[in-house]
């Protein structure tokens, strides 16, 4: 019977880069709002990933709590952010991003 390794946190943290470069590209090359938020979202949990593999390699409770906090924010942030989003697609069919920038007052 062969028993497999558990992954160690350098495999945690080369998936936390390899996702946060993906929410990053997504960020930069994608033009539709709502793409971006959920690569925004995507960077988010990145992070998340990598301060809960911390947290655990180093015994720490406190990445942890800080994971929880960036939760709640980032759940706030989603019904503010998904509200704006949903009422500009509502009154422009097709908005880009270029769009966003005609909501300076």
């Amino acid at each position: 019977m062969i028993l497999a390794a558990a992954p160690g946190p350098e495999w945690y943290l080369t998936l936390s880069a390899l996702l946060f470069a993906i929410g990053t590209v997504g960020v930069l090359i994608r033009r539709n709002p709502l793409v971006m938020f959920m690569c925004v979202e995507l960077m988010l949990n990145a992070v998340n990933l990598t301060f809960v593999t911390l947290a655990r390699q180093l015994d720490d409770l406190g990445g942890q709590v800080a994971v929880f906090f960036v939760l709640v924010v980032a759940a706030a942030e989603v019904v503010v952010g998904l509200g704006i989003i949903v009422s500009i697609f509502r009154r422009r069919q097709g908005a880009t991003a270029d769009d966003l920038s005609l909501l300076k007052g």
